[in-house]
């Protein structure tokens, strides 16, 4: 999933290689696409989904690709005919047991995005689920099931196949399901049902033991209906698919059952999912677990929380980057969560970290929130159009991301005439950039890097601006030294942990003003000092 500079949910990031199949051009057009500014790669190999949608519905026919307007937007492939495949694979006695997988590998890139839909891999599977014990009479339900991934290690485990349930919008994935489960353990399972368990959910008076499943990540919904659905189960402002099949399990979790979610990264750490992370920090989070990239095409990182419905106690989280390596597996405090920001998971960082982080939140402090204003980059449509490479009378240098650097800007390699934004997508109020004084950032990055502009510099969207409240107790050229120090890169590294800077975390950073009271410069040991911090090397 990705963000934009507010932390609104975009969509998810593709490669290079499956949007070029996705608009049946080759991979060398989509890169050319980049260069000109029609598509939006966040990182080098891939595309934002939502950019090449809207190259498909707003560009194609009007711009260029009118021979090929109608092929972008089919599927890659036919549903009829692989729905009549699976139906004469399924009657045989004995399936095929690489069906599933070949079904997966046939569904095509823009079916998987628009339904949210990427199956989760065993081993994954069998590493979320090995905390469940005492089986005999339980009941287990894989809301998403798919071909019954979560189902089948259900089964393995003990579980009676008259206690297991599951749900999938796709008939393929569900019989595809039912006929591993009778392949399984002898018998015909009817609790697997071809129905969307959102709509279904709030009519079940069933409560179940175990809830364990991969959720859609930003299933296309439309917003009345995804609304509706947040009424229905009380989500707050947590509305993306992922969100909803959350609340609406926990509403089905019996008490002491144990509910296991894998999810985008998005979940833990950005503002949208805030009241979903509410929701958890209400009960006993047990573990969470990053699983890195294991969905071929995806940017995102796949993360799990595992939790226990009952009442949150203060006691231990289980996290970890990599779950079959005990050392990389630390503990942190449940309760650590919920004194951050947005109550953010940050379950990367260990337990050292988080108590320097809540040592610095707890000394007086501001921050940016309602002081300061914020301007995105320029979005020209068509960099190598509208910029030009060679510096002229009348035109003015215009910085991209990269441009900016921790000792200043680069010498400028691209300008823009002041007439030709009339021509771009996206600009900002000119008095933004035309500022005395603003700072400006890279946006897509892992770390904080900022500079004080005051030459008036326009910027691209690889970089954004905000321009200081002049009630603020900080000149822009402290707060950039204090913003590119290693004690700052620490604390937003080590509670964000995101590669896009966004203005809602930005606005959370402590900002100790006290300090510059008395230094007019920036000193970071002596900023230490200030905070009774120490620093130490490595």
């Amino acid at each position: 999933m990705q963000v934009n500079i507010f932390g609104e949910i975009e969509t998810q990031a593709i490669t290079v290689e499956n949007a070029a199949k996705t608009a049946g051009v080759s991979e060398a057009t989509i890169r050319n696409w980049i260069k000109t500014g029609y598509l939006d790669s966040p990182i080098k190999g891939y595309i934002t989904s939502l950019s090449l949608s809207k190259f498909i519905t707003q560009i194609i026919g009007k711009e260029k690709l009118n021979a090929r307007a109608n092929k972008l937007k089919k599927n890659n492939h036919n549903h009829i005919e692989l729905s009549e495949f699976i139906e004469k694979q399924l009657i045989t006695e004995k399936m095929n047991e690489n069906l599933w997988q070949d079904y997966e590998n046939s569904l095509s890139e823009s079916f998987r995005n628009k339904e949210g839909i990427y199956y989760t891999p065993e081993n994954i599977v069998i590493d979320m689920m090995k905390s469940i014990e005492n089986v005999s009479d339980k009941i287990f339900l894989d809301p998403c099931c798919g071909g019954g991934n979560f189902i089948i290690q259900a089964l393995k485990m003990g579980f009676k196949p008259e206690n297991v349930f599951g749900f999938d919008t796709d008939k393929n994935a569900v019989e595809i399901a039912k006929k591993r489960i009778f392949e399984h353990c002898g018998c015909k399972n009817e609790n697997i049902i071809c129905e969307d368990f959102l709509k279904t959910a709030q009519k079940l008076n069933n409560k179940y033991d175990y809830i364990f499943t991969n959720p859609p990540w930003g299933k296309k919904l439309q917003k009345n209906i995804k609304d509706g659905f947040s009424v229905i189960y009380n989500t707050g402002k947590s509305n993306d698919t992922s969100s909803l099949f959350f609340f609406a399990c926990l509403s089905l979790l019996a008490k002491g059952g144990k509910l296991g979610f894998l999810l985008p990264e998005a979940f833990f750490n950005i503002s949208t999912f805030e009241d979903a992370r509410k929701r958890a920090l209400e009960l006993n989070v047990e573990r969470l677990i990053d699983y890195g990239k294991p969905f071929k095409g995806l940017l995102t990182r796949a993360q799990a929380i595992i939790l226990k419905n009952e009442t949150a106690t203060d006691g231990s989280c289980h996290c970890g980057f990599d779950p079959q390596s005990p050392d990389k597996v630390h503990i942190r405090n449940q309760v650590s969560f919920s004194k951050l920001p947005k109550k953010i998971f940050n379950f990367w960082a260990k337990q050292d970290a988080e108590q320097v982080i809540e040592h610095v939140y707890s000394l007086p402090h501001i921050t940016l929130e309602n002081n300061a204003r914020w301007a995105l980059g320029i979005v020209t449509g068509n960099n190598e159009k509208i910029c030009q490479k060679l510096k002229k009378e009348g035109v003015t240098p215009i910085f991209r991301g990269q441009d900016i650097t921790a000792n200043g800007l680069k010498e400028p390699t691209l300008f823009i005439d002041e007439i030709d934004l009339k021509k771009c997508q996206q600009v900002a109020p000119i008095e933004f950039y035309k500022a005395k004084e603003k700072l400006i950032y890279r946006f897509i990055f892992n770390k904080l890097v900022f500079y004080c502009d005051k030459e008036q510099n326009f910027i691209l969207n690889s970089a954004n601006l905000l321009i200081l409240n002049e009630k603020i107790q900080i000149s822009g050229q402290q707060l950039v030294d204090l913003l590119n120090s290693d004690f700052m890169n620490f604390i937003f590294q080590n509670i964000f942990h995101t590669h896009k800077i966004l203005r809602g975390d930005l606005e959370c950073l402590p900002i100790h003003a006290e300090y510059f009271a008395e230094n007019k410069n920036f000193d970071e040991n002596k900023y230490l000092d200030y905070l009774k911090i120490k620093k130490e090397n490595g």
